[in-house]
C-alpha cells in the first residue's frame, strides 16, 4: 500500500550480523525517530542504553541465556522504562514522588512504545534487529553488572547492524494470527468464534514449522499447545520483587 507499511510488514527477527558498524548519526537518528513516538502526558518515562564494552556484552549474552547475537550484533541497545527524572523532579520541587501501579504501566508503555518506533527506523535504512526478553532472566546481576540507579527498570535488549547474507537468504517469517482473531467490532468475540480462529491458525502454523525443516512427529505442537505449555507455569517469577526493590510500586 505504501512504503512504511511494506517495512512493518518484512519485519523478521535477524541474529546473525555483518561486521559493519552502525553509524552514530543512524543511531542518533533511529532514537530521535523513537521519540517522537506516543507519550503519556508528555512522560516520556524511556531511555536506551548503548552498550559496547565487549565484556560488559558477554556477561549480557551469558545471562540471556547464551544468546549469541547479544555480543556479535554491530549494536546492542539495553531499553528501559524510566522513572529517574521524575524522581529527580520530585526531590528538586520538594514533592512526593508517588508511583504505584499506573506509573510503572506507563513507563513499560512508554518504553515498548518508544523502541517499536526506533526498530521500524532502523530497519528503513536497511538494518535488522531482534529483540532480547532474556535479559530479564537475573535481573540483579544486570542492575549489578550497570549500577542501575532506583527508578530504572530494564525491560529488554535490541540487537541491530546489517544481516549477514544467510539471513537475508532466509526470508520465511513466522506467521501471525488471522486478522479476525485481533481484530473485533464492538464486542470480544465469544469462545467458540476465536477458538475457530484459533484452529485457523493451528493449521498455517503447522505448515510453517514443516517449510522451516521440523519433523512431522512435532507438527502437532502448533501454535495452541505450544501457548498452553508456555504459560503452564510462571516465567521469571523473581521480576516483580526485582522492579520493587528499585523503586517501583505495583499496588
Amino acid at each position: 500500500m505504501n512504503p512504511t507499511i511494506d517495512i512493518l510488514n518484512a519485519h523478521r527477527s535477524v541474529r546473525t550480523f555483518t561486521a559493519d558498524p552502525v553509524p552514530a548519526e543512524h543511531l542518533e537518528a533511529a532514537v530521535h525517530a523513537g521519540q517522537m513516538a506516543s507519550t503519556s502526558s508528555a512522560v516520556q518515562a524511556y531511555c536506551a542504553i548503548d552498550i559496547t564494552d565487549a565484556d560488559t556484552r558477554r556477561e549480557i549474552a551469558e545471562l540471556s541465556g547464551g544468546q549469541a547475537q547479544v555480543e556479535s550484533a554491530p549494536t546492542f541497545l539495553l531499553v528501559c522504562a524510566d522513572t529517574r527524572r521524575h524522581r529527580l523532579a520530585a526531590i528538586d520541587a520538594n514533592q512526593p514522588h508517588d508511583t504505584r501501579l499506573e506509573a510503572f504501566l506507563i513507563a513499560a508503555i512508554d518504553a515498548s512504545l518508544f523502541a517499536q518506533n526506533v526498530v521500524v527506523a532502523f530497519e528503513s535504512m536497511g538494518y535488522g534487529i531482534c529483540y532480547i526478553g532474556g535479559i530479564r532472566n537475573d535481573l540483579p546481576r544486570l542492575d549489578a553488572l550497570l549500577g542501575l540507579p532506583e527508578g530504572v527498570y530494564p525491560l529488554f535488549g535490541l540487537c541491530v547492524g546489517t544481516p549477514a547474507a544467510r539471513d537475508g537468504a532466509t526470508p520465511l517469517q513466522r506467521p501471525r494470527l488471522p486478522l479476525g482473531a485481533v481484530l473485533m467490532q464492538d464486542r470480544y468475540h465469544d469462545d467458540e468464534t476465536m477458538r475457530a480462529h484459533m484452529q485457523d491458525y493451528d493449521d498455517g502454523y503447522r505448515e510453517y514449522l514443516r517449510e522451516r525443516g521440523v519433523k512431522d512427529s512435532q507438527l502437532a505442537a502448533a501454535w495452541s499447545p505450544r501457548m498452553a505449555e508456555y504459560h503452564r507455569v510462571p516465567r521469571r517469577p523473581a521480576l516483580a520483587e526485582h522492579y520493587i526493590s528499585k523503586g517501583a510500586r505495583l499496588d
